[in-house]
């Protein structure tokens, strides 16, 4: 697919915050010559010492706060968007009209119109896109899968998430954006399940093999926050598919010891835990002792490049994070989320978080059983709402 000769000059847009580590990703694969860094699209340019690594390879990359402009004086084939959630659309519109193919930071869109406007679109330009969930590129995931169709769990009943961060006052100041259902106007939907702990999300209904829009047959909400922000920071989420699975995802950033996200499959006579950052899975089945496993991780860029070398086959499609997207969209269309009561939370001042006691306990217990917040009797859950 690929009419460069050499390696694929690359654009960068956002470049600061989780951007940096994109920018370090690039220069990685630049060593290994499949890409150059072209260019970078950042509103206050980098400076020659955050850019310090890319000079050796020669001229250092052009800068511009204008993504069009940037991609044509370029010729980049690839760009990676990396930018605040409400931008993603345009720019991936922007880059696809120029048959610029896309690796595209997770949530791919605020709402799920925006998102099919993003899918649609680049669909009808003919270009590649890849989704940032950067789990799906663990080697583990279609490992699971496999024992999971082998039967070596017995029958799965269900496949729970469970993430316990803990996040200071200052993460929600990091951008304009940040902690925002809404702003100006447009849609955010910056919450725990919908940005820190997506991966959460995705892993479930990956491992569950529901991942098309078209998959999800139901969704329940129960969102809340004991921080000062807009949006939620302790949520709980039950995707019922219509294959007839439920998966419930639990996660938190006020963990009084925040750990390892993970995802669990429940089966008829075993379970197979999967702490997704670490790449490492547990099977713990009837009669065999308990089986670690440590997996590789397929880099999403790399992946890209190589699939327009055609010589890999795509990783996260738009498509393939459609059942994702529609529960972006249950957590944007239900009521503000509620603010846990003064009681239910204390200041850490040591790290200057929020922290809610026992909801460590709960998220595990969630993911545990497939039951919501309410279901599992927390003094402060409300009732769920049904999103169908």
């Amino acid at each position: 697919m690929s009419n460069h000769g050499g390696p694929l000059p690359v654009v960068l847009a956002g470049a600061r915050g989780h951007g940096r580590w994109h920018l370090e990703n690039i220069r990685r694969l630049q060593d290994k010559g499949l890409v150059r860094l072209a260019g970078i699209c950042e509103l206050t340019p980098l400076t020659p010492e955050e850019l310090a690594g890319f000079s050796a390879a020669g001229e250092l990359p052009e800068q511009s706060a204008d993504f069009g402009s940037l991609l044509d004086s370029t010729g980049a084939a690839v760009a990676v968007i990396c930018t605040p959630i409400p931008t993603h659309t345009d720019l991936a519109l922007t880059a696809a009209a120029r048959g610029v193919h896309l690796l595209l930071e997770k949530p791919p869109a605020p709402s799920y119109a925006e998102f099919r406007r993003m899918a649609d679109g680049v669909a009808a330009a003919g270009v590649v896109c890849q989704i940032g969930f950067q789990s799906m590129g663990s080697h583990a995931v279609p490992a699971i899968r496999e024992l999971i169709a082998k039967g070596t769990v017995g029958r799965v009943h269900g496949i729970g998430g469970a993430g316990a961060w803990g996040r200071a006052e200052e993460y929600y100041r990091r951008a304009p954006w940040a902690g925002h259902r809404r702003l100006n106007g447009a849609d955010v939907v910056d919450g725990v399940l919908t940005n820190p702990l997506a991966h959460a999300v995705a892993t479930a209904l990956a491992l569950d093999g529901a991942t098309r829009a078209e998959d999800v047959a139901g969704i329940e909400t129960e969102l809340l926050r004991a921080n000062d922000i807009e949006s939620d920071d302790t949520s709980c989420v039950r995707v019922t598919t219509t294959g007839g699975s439920r998966i419930t995802v639990a996660a938190t950033l006020c963990a009084e010891h925040p750990d390892e996200p993970y995802v669990v499959v429940h089966g008829s006579s075993g379970r197979i835990t999967f702490w997704y950052k670490q790449d490492r899975v547990l099977v713990q089945r009837s009669g065999h002792g308990p089986q670690e496993l440590t997996y590789g991780r397929t880099d999403l860029l790399e992946n890209l490049v190589e699939h327009l070398e055609g010589r890999a086959a795509l990783l996260v499609t738009p498509d393939g994070t459609g059942a994702f997207m529609k529960v972006v969209e249950a957590i944007r269309r239900a009521p503000d989320p509620v603010a846990l009561p003064g009681d239910a939370w204390y200041l850490d001042a040591d790290e200057n978080r929020r922290v809610v006691p026992g909801v460590d306990g709960l998220v595990a217990a969630a993911a545990d059983t497939l039951a919501l917040y309410s279901e599992l009797g927390a003094s402060w859950a409300l009732s769920k709402e049904v999103s169908t």
